[in-house]
């Protein structure tokens, strides 16, 4: 439940920091959009729902297992869907429709085939040295690939599958700060290191995100982000916290699950009505723009 919030928050945060952005006047001036944003009523309930949504995030990380929470947070993709076709009149074509029907029956059944479970609160500490490497290493090899590519798919899909395994690093830290809160109290939430290190990882991550949405089509880096947050999430709840899936007959159900979820995400990302509803000025070629319209 904290999860699903979680996911309606971030969404509901993000559609209302768009619509604010989009109302700022074209003047190209960077003091100037930050001057209308202070003064938008709609932008600062954007960053309460990206507040509430760490807050939910942090709740849910603290009551269920690493493997099963952060999956659930591909909801926010078809929930920015819902929100944002209210938010900016967006037409939901049956296209987009079926792929959040998609996205939804593919998450429940790939979640419960799979129910995660078990598990340790705490890590022991030498097992950070090399988890911090691995994830280390592969997103600064990912932002190197990226950074060094042309403005595109290749450089979006880069940049945000490094911001991936960074929310997926941070989740994991907000895990392991949450149990030490839990069973040291609060002084020694703001004495152990993960405390600092999601915020550090969390932060890194937002501004990877941002330069992935201006580095190409929301095609490229959605997917990414998405489902990549959720696998990267899933193998440190095993290895890092110990948290044991089903297996057996339960991987067939599982597997099919994990195909809807992929197609559903990817066929949105690819639907013009998600990127005006996520991103207004965002051109989508190739997608249903006949079935769609937009009061911007």
């Amino acid at each position: 439940m904290f999860a699903v919030l979680a996911a309606g928050s971030n969404a509901v945060g993000t559609v209302l920091q768009r619509r604010a952005a989009s109302e700022v006047p074209d003047s190209g001036a960077r003091l100037g959009l930050v001057r209308h944003l202070l003064h938008s009523p709609i932008w600062f309930g954007g960053i309460l729902g990206v507040v509430f949504a760490a807050l939910f995030q942090a709740l849910a990380l603290n009551a269920g297992t690493l493997a099963a929470v952060q999956p659930v947070f591909i909801l926010e993709l078809p929930l920015a869907l819902l929100v944002g076709s209210a938010v900016f009149h967006v037409r939901v074509s049956r296209k987009a429709w079926l792929c959040v029907v998609c996205i939804f029956v593919g998450l429940a059944v790939g979640l419960f085939s799979a129910a995660p479970s078990g598990g340790r609160a705490q890590v022991p500490g030498v097992w950070w040295v090399p988890t911090l490497a691995v994830i280390g290493g592969a997103g600064a090899v990912l932002v190197l690939a990226g950074l060094r590519r042309p403005l595109g798919l290749a450089r979006a899909a880069c940049l945000a599958s490094a911001a991936a395994i960074g929310n997926a690093l941070t989740a994991a830290l907000v895990k392991s700060a949450m149990g030490v809160l839990s069973e040291a109290g609060v002084p020694a939430f703001f004495l152990t290191w993960q405390t600092y290190g999601f915020a550090a990882v969390g932060s890194l991550s937002i501004f990877l995100l941002g330069y992935a949405m201006q580095g190409g089509p929301l095609i490229a880096s959605q997917p990414a982000l998405t489902l990549g947050d959720a696998t990267v999430s899933f193998c440190l709840g095993i290895t890092l916290f110990a948290e044991s899936p089903r297996r057996g007959l339960w991987l067939l159900p599982a597997a099919l699950g994990v195909v809807l979820l992929c197609y559903g995400v990817f066929a949105l990302s690819r639907t013009r009505c998600l990127a005006r509803c996520v991103d207004p000025g965002e051109k989508v070629p190739g997608t249903e723009e006949q079935h769609t319209t937009a009061a911007l």
